[in-house]
């Protein structure tokens, strides 16, 4: 798949997980492990991030940036998981609206930016 494409099918993945969050914390029931959704490469852009992206594309501010931002995604996702599993529906609306919100908005501006840069 092209480097562009991974890019736009991630910022798909990652607008995906707000619902599934989202879903979680009404339900009171977590569809995954926070442990497993801590680790920032098990996702398939994960699996890309640190192992296919091209050479030349790894040693740009840009991938420092998106790597960086994708790790504090799925922490602050991991942390929503570990509110909703302990029933702390508060602190999951709080994370939601705050940090996880800052954090994917950060992570989709600078996936965009990097997926403009490769052209």
């Amino acid at each position: 798949m092209a480097f562009e494409d991974e890019i736009t099918k991630a910022i798909g993945a990652h607008g995906v997980w707000k619902m599934r969050l989202r879903s979680a914390i009404d339900s009171g029931k977590a569809d995954a492990n926070a442990a497993d959704v801590a680790k920032d490469n098990a996702c398939p852009f994960g699996q890309w991030l640190y192992g296919s992206v091209p050479q030349a594309a790894r040693t740009s501010a840009d991938y420092a940036s998106v790597r960086k931002l994708h790790a504090e995604f799925h922490t602050c996702a991991s942390k929503v998981i570990e509110c909703v599993v302990v029933g702390d529906k508060a602190k999951a609306d709080t994370l939601m609206a705050g940090d996880y919100a800052k954090i994917s908005g950060d992570l989709t501006s600078a996936m965009m930016k990097w997926k403009a840069a490769a052209h």
